[in-house]
C-alpha cells in the first residue's frame, strides 16, 4: 500500500503525503519520491549511512533542498534511498542518516529530475503534516 497519492498535473507529478509528526513527513516524502522513480528488481544489501545536513531559510526551502539533496546524492553515489534517520529537523535545519542499495538492484521507472516549490504545500492540521510537492520529469 502506497503511502502517498498522486496529485492532478499536466506535464510533471505531483503527490500529497501525510504523516503524523514532521520527522514522518520528510521520511514519507522521500519514500514515495524513490518509489516513483524505480522499483527493486533483485535483492540488494543496503550500504554505509550518508549523513546529510541542510540549513535553510524556512520548512518550504528546507523540505525541497532535502528532496533535491537525495535526487543528487542517488546520482552521484548510484544508490537508491530506502532507509531515513532524522536525527535533528526544525523549521530551518535537517540532519538525518541516509542509506541505500546500489542502484544495479533497481529497474528505473521514472526519471525524476528536481523536487519543484511549484504549488508546494506544507502545513499542520489535528491529525499531523501534510505536504504536496510537484517533481519536474
Amino acid at each position: 500500500m502506497k503511502s502517498y497519492e498522486f496529485l492532478e498535473h499536466t506535464a510533471d507529478i505531483g503527490i500529497r503525503v501525510k504523516a503524523k509528526s514532521l520527522e514522518g513527513l520528510f521520511t514519507a516524502v522521500a519514500l514515495a519520491m524513490f518509489d516513483i522513480a524505480c522499483r527493486k528488481s533483485k535483492p540488494a544489501t543496503k550500504k554505509k549511512p550518508i549523513l546529510v545536513k541542510l540549513s535553510s531559510a524556512d520548512l518550504p526551502e528546507l523540505f525541497v533542498n532535502w528532496l533535491n539533496e537525495l535526487l543528487s546524492l542517488s546520482a552521484t553515489r548510484q544508490l537508491i534511498f530506502s532507509d531515513f534517520k532524522i536525527k535533528k529537523l526544525n523549521n530551518t535545519t535537517l540532519e538525518a542518516a541516509v542509506s541505500g542499495a546500489d542502484t544495479k538492484n533497481y529497474k528505473m521507472k521514472t526519471e525524476i529530475k528536481a523536487a519543484t516549490y511549484h504549488q508546494l504545500r506544507i502545513e499542520e492540521d489535528e491529525s499531523g503534516w501534510i505536504a504536496e510537492v510537484i517533481f519536474d520529469v
